[in-house]
């Protein structure tokens, strides 16, 4: 996915390189929210602030006068208590790293050793560890594959922050048990994933570059690439990555083998290697060739009409007809876009086979145009379907994390960590989509899944991030969020 610096940027990604963003992004000049508002009929009405605080732990800390305080300062008197004034702080509680050691008891009996030629022996029963043999713990796997790939934050500044706490962890031993985690417990979950993804009617693909150092034959500098393969509208959200060595379509195919149904891409090639596939293409791709056009004529150009500007109109009256219909039933849907959008589909056809010969091919102008008569057909396949979105950008969010991500770590060590990242950033990504907290669900499956029969498909079901199954500590509270 190239870079397009002429589109907005995501917050998120200033957020990775802005030093002062605190000088940035304050505004002494803005109210904290209230607590409570009152409503002309004098009713108390939740807050922002006490929404935010919902799902915290509160701690009280009680003020009072002594036995010889309550005093009254007039009369001599006693005091008694009329009211309360509150005052509430958000507490940061610093990370704490311990040791836990899990003993258990070995039993026999005093009488079988005392007559008995054998002497039963009987364990107490003790969960299974996560990574035997090793002083990992499904908190601390949970904790490093969370900082890592939900925050961003590399190996080696996990070390330091370990050695701030006074554990020495080398970021070898660190990555190891990551790598152990993803290979062992988590592949499980996706292999299933991908199972039940193949089972989609309509499913959307995209690719990105990633560097892996180590790669047998091929030199430290060479583009590897993550291809992210996700669910649309329907169903459960179900996000999955897939590192490969190279952009080859047969990649694609191979992932996707048994699949049937409706593809949506950009305009790579590679994926017409797909069989048994409708591929529906991205309208968002097509309006940008138009946009990055007027972006290329000098500043006093851009507000004239322009042939470009044309081009561009097409698609924007294609996104307003969606925004109109997007509540809709698929099947409401798909009868106003032949009556909406089918006739603006035909005046644009007409108008590009008009410009197709008066543009320069190697324009900017003549790329845009051929860009959209090239993939005419993949760009007007969502008229098939109502349940079909107009543009691909269902991807390039789902993708979005891991360029963020990359921005921190750069790259891969070895195909193998590529491959272990490429299945947690699967399982992390799927989790925030369903409206789980990452690291509490990493936690619960680390606890759990070495403890269970792996084999069971119903069993494992009931860990998979959609699953009704799953305890409460794991779904996100905050309102606020949602």
């Amino acid at each position: 996915m190239p870079n397009r610096p002429e589109e907005k940027t995501n917050p998120d990604q200033l957020e990775l390189t802005l030093f002062n963003e605190a000088e940035a992004e304050a505004n002494p000049n803005l109210p904290e929210p209230t607590l409570e508002t009152i409503t002309f009929r004098r009713r108390k009405k939740r807050g922002h602030r006490e929404l935010m605080l919902d799902n915290l732990r509160t701690e009280m800390v009680e003020y009072r006068l002594s036995d010889e305080q309550q005093v009254c300062s007039c009369c001599g008197g006693n005091l008694h208590e009329m009211s309360t004034e509150v005052r509430q702080e958000i507490k940061y509680v610093p990370a704490e790293v311990k040791v836990v050691k899990h003993v258990r008891y070995v039993y026999s009996c005093r009488h079988c050793e005392r007559e008995e030629l054998e002497t039963p022996i009987v364990t107490a029963p003790m969960p299974k560890p996560v990574y035997s043999g090793s002083l990992a713990s499904p908190s601390i796997m949970a904790h490093i594959m969370n900082q890592k790939y939900v925050d961003g934050l590399p190996l080696y500044r996990q070390e330091k922050q370990f050695a701030r706490l006074g554990v020495a962890l080398s970021r070898q031993t660190i990555a190891n048990w990551m790598i152990y985690g993803a290979n062992q417990w988590l592949i499980l979950l996706y292999d299933r994933m991908h199972q039940l993804l193949l089972k989609q009617d309509i499913l959307h693909a995209d690719e990105t570059t990633l560097q892996v150092l180590h790669e047998p034959g091929r030199p430290a500098t060479s583009n590897s690439y993550l291809w992210l393969y996700r669910t649309g509208k329907e169903g459960p959200p179900t996000i999955l990555y897939d590192y490969k060595e190279t952009r080859s379509g047969q990649y694609a195919k191979d992932f996707l083998t048994g699949f049937k149904g409706y593809l949506q891409v950009d305009g790579y090639a590679g994926y017409h290697k797909v069989p048994d596939v409708v591929l529906v293409g991205c309208w968002a791709h097509a309006r940008r060739k138009f946009t990055e056009t007027l972006n290329a004529l000098p500043s006093s150009k851009r507000l004239t009409p322009v042939t470009a500007t044309e081009g561009l109109h097409f698609c924007n009256q294609l996104f307003a007809i969606e925004r109109a219909l997007k509540d809709l039933t698929p099947e409401e849907r798909y009868e106003e876009r032949l009556k909406r959008s089918k006739p603006v589909l035909d005046a644009f056809l007409s108008w590009l086979k008009i410009q197709e010969h008066k543009a320069l091919p190697k324009s900017a102008l003549g790329q845009a145009i051929n860009y959209c008569l090239n993939q005419w057909e993949k760009l007007e396949a969502f008229l098939k379907d109502g349940r079909l979105e107009l543009d691909n950008n269902r991807s390039e969010r789902s993708i979005k994390p891991f360029v963020i991500g990359r921005k921190n770590w750069l790259f891969s060590n070895t195909p193998k960590g590529a491959r272990a990242s490429a299945i947690i950033y699967s399982i992390v990504e799927t989790a925030k989509a369903n409206g789980l907290n990452p690291y509490y669900y990493l936690n619960y499956l680390f606890e759990k899944l070495p403890n269970m029969d792996t084999t069971d498909e119903d069993a494992l079901d009931k860990f998979l991030p959609w699953s009704t199954s799953l305890p409460i500590t794991c779904i996100v509270f905050n309102k606020l969020t949602k």
